[in-house]
């Protein structure tokens, strides 16, 4: 009696634990920021959604894939081509090897997970971002040639984030920001770019010597017209009569009373002296 109790009592507990265990494997969670896409063997990828929370599936029937759908970075780096350009401006007249890394912030739109995970799988960004990317950076790139890269570099970017955004839509993809953190050329032409900076350097230089010579050889030539006009005003002042030269006279004797009264080894104004004070009268 005893014995049947106890095998009954076991069956009891193993069907527990296999019901435990079935119900275990029949639930799943939806942390928050993702979506799960549920698979079933019969009918394939269901084009439902699941959302946040605690669900119900079929153990060994279906199977649920969880997605994050917060935005994540991803760096691509990609060597592509400038335009050649041709012209005395230019360095050169050959393409530039560019060497471009763009910085993308990017997430899967929720509602298409389920074609995503039907066409991608798992490791869509994988797949996707790298390929959109080169091909749309080479057709932006293949448009500047290399001094325009550098120059407008906002253009570029601008260009890069429109097309690349549209791509990006046509796999369920949305980008929230796209940068270029990394813009590099070959040896040859920034060393090239280097001499030419420096040449210029070296002619803004010559240029500030020229004009600086010029403005002394004009402050000259005005001193000396200067010095021309009042020679020329003293002599027509002299020939217009003596009482100019009479009142310097009159000035300098009282320059020369008022030092010597102010010296102490001084004390008077001796009269056998030869000073402007007794010189004839006019």
């Amino acid at each position: 009696m005893a014995a049947q109790v106890l095998n009954t009592i076991g069956k009891i507990g193993v069907g527990l634990a296999i019901g435990a265990s079935v119900v275990n494997t029949a639930l799943y969670n939806v942390d928050g920021g993702s979506r799960a896409v549920i698979f079933d063997r019969f009918t394939g990828v269901k084009p439902n959604v699941v959302g946040e929370g605690t669900h119900f599936l079929i153990p060994l029937v279906q199977r649920a894939i969880i997605y994050d759908i917060r935005s994540r970075p991803r760096n691509v780096p990609v060597i592509t081509g400038s335009k050649g350009i041709v012209g005395d401006e230019c360095l050169s007249d050959d393409l530039q090897n560019v060497q471009i890394t763009l910085r993308v912030l990017f997430r899967p739109i929720p509602k298409e997970l389920p074609h995503i995970y039907a066409t991608l799988g798992e490791d869509y960004d994988e797949r996707v971002l790298p390929s959109i990317t080169n091909e749309v950076l080479k057709a932006v790139v293949a448009q500047f040639d290399a001094g325009e890269l550098i120059t407008q570099r906002e253009i570029v970017s601008q260009r890069v984030s429109e097309e690349l955004t549209e791509r990006a839509t046509q796999f369920g993809l949305i980008l929230d920001d796209i940068s270029l953190t990394h813009l590099t050329f070959g040896k040859e032409f920034t060393a090239a770019v280097e001499l030419k900076q420096v040449a210029q350097q070296e002619a803004e230089r010559a240029r500030f010597l020229v004009e600086k010579a010029e403005q002394h050889k004009k402050a000259s030539i005005i001193s000396a017209e200067g010095d021309s006009q009042a020679a020329g005003l003293l002599a027509k002042a002299f020939e217009a009569g003596e009482a100019l030269v009479e009142l310097r006279r009159l000035e300098a004797a009282e320059d020369i009373a008022l030092q010597l009264s102010r010296s102490r080894n001084v004390v008077y104004l001796p009269a056998n002296q030869s000073t402007l004070i007794s010189l004839p009268q006019m």
